[in-house]
């Protein structure tokens, strides 16, 4: 079994420098990587999610684990790995998480943009299409919603994906930004609003042509106060 990797080693640890822009479109950072398979556990209670992150790695021999608190007062556990290890452990979280799990999504294929979109260390660059483009924006009521949500656009629609963020910053929301043409932009939305429940899928939203002065709003970090 690979050793067990914190959230706070993961996100403070040595790293591979920073790639260029035309690296961090194509790749993820190594300690980042979840295929093919992939589920993400949010639990209300963080001493039962770090219980049940515990009883998934006993359970099987997963290739990535990253666990942590988020907004607010919830826990995240990440695996990813091959499928049938991945599957292994989720039941094993399913069986020890019971009622304080908030929400969980199984991806046995994620598309491995879904994690280029969500790693912390990839930020979008500017490029002369998005200014031309359509912006999609999709809110979710939970972390694992908006990954399911990017994962649903970028294998059903001639997108890309700007960012998902999840969580902190978000009051525990998810955000998910895409962009392309306006016709694959609203069939990706589209497709979401059929897969994703009203509990989860909190908006929709489409801008059809940014303005040249919203677009450095859009890509890279989108809170408020930033660098």
């Amino acid at each position: 079994m690979p050793p067990y990797l914190s959230h706070e080693a993961l996100v403070n640890g040595a790293e591979p420098a920073k790639p260029t822009v035309a690296e961090t479109r194509l790749t993820v950072p190594p300690l980042f990587k979840a295929e093919p398979a992939l589920v993400l556990f949010e639990f209300s209670s963080i001493a039962r999610g770090m219980v049940a992150a515990d009883a998934m790695v006993k359970r099987s021999a997963v290739e990535l684990i990253h666990t942590g608190t988020v907004q607010p007062g919830r826990y995240l556990v990440l695996l990813g790995g091959e499928v049938a290890e991945v599957e292994e452990a989720m039941k094993a979280g399913k069986s020890v998480g019971g009622t304080a799990i908030e929400d969980v999504i199984w991806l046995p294929g994620v598309h491995p943009d879904v994690m280029v979109a969500l790693h912390p260390a990839n930020q979008a660059p500017r490029t002369p299409s998005t200014e031309q483009d359509a912006l999609g924006i999709v809110e979710t009521r939970t972390a694992p919603a908006a990954i399911h949500a990017g994962d649903i656009a970028i294998k059903g629609a001639q997108i890309h994906l700007l960012s998902i963020r999840i969580s902190d910053g978000l009051g525990g929301k998810g955000l998910v930004l895409l962009t392309g043409l306006v016709s694959d932009v609203e069939a990706a939305l589209e497709l979401i609003r059929n897969r994703l429940d009203s509990l989860t899928l909190l908006q929709s939203e489409v801008i059809s042509q940014l303005h040249p002065d919203f677009v450095q709003n859009i890509v890279g970090p989108t809170r408020f106060f930033r660098s």
